[in-house]
């Protein structure tokens, strides 16, 4: 099985997008992955902001980026575009960190309009990024998701239709795993 990496741009965990890290978390986890989240919410901000890969929270998650079979990046979307967390912390990695790696863009967001920003702004900050292997991501509307109150703590599920979808959008990306992971490479052709 393979070392998977969420990339979370979620505000909290109780809001649409962290139910969703949940559901993926626990859907990885069940079929044998290792699963670590990256939560860029609790990155210490000022460390995050001015790019020091020093702060020893940054160059962890910076390190279990580059070193994951995996990565999953979920973001809410706001008026048309990803997560200011999510690509803050996306620039510090080195140019081709992600190259070779299976990415899965995943999105949350209130209306139909905001899945455009899977395939004209997220996939496309990922090849941006060097990634070689970025599948075509997996949107999943507000409406589906339900936050639910349980004795004062915050919960939450994704309908069943969307659950099932997610579901096979998962299956498919650890079936990349199953892949080699290669970088590219220039070649020269002599004849």
């Amino acid at each position: 099985m393979g070392t998977i990496v969420l990339v979370s741009g979620s505000p909290s965990a109780t809001a649409r997008p962290g139910i969703v890290v949940t559901h993926t978390e626990t859907a990885l986890r069940a079929a044998g992955h290792t699963v670590t989240t990256v939560r860029v919410r609790d990155l210490p901000t000022v460390a995050l902001l001015a790019e020091d890969h020093r702060d020893p929270r940054i160059g962890a998650a910076l390190a279990a980026v580059q070193a994951a079979d995996g990565l999953v990046v979920i973001s809410p979307v706001y008026r048309a575009a990803y997560s200011g967390l999510v690509k803050s912390l996306l620039d510090l990695l080195p140019s081709g960190a992600l190259a070779g790696t299976a990415v899965l863009p995943l999105a949350t967001g209130g209306t139909q309009g905001h899945l455009v920003a899977l395939d004209f702004v997220l996939r496309p900050l990922l090849f941006a990024m060097g990634a070689t292997r970025v599948l075509p991501g997996h949107f999943v509307p507000d409406r589906m998701i339900t936050p639910e109150d349980e004795g004062g703590v915050e919960t939450g599920t994704i309908l069943p239709l969307a659950a099932a979808a997610l579901t096979d959008v998962l299956i498919s990306f650890t079936d990349s795993l199953r892949r080699p992971r290669t970088t590219h490479t220039t070649a020269t052709l002599t004849g």
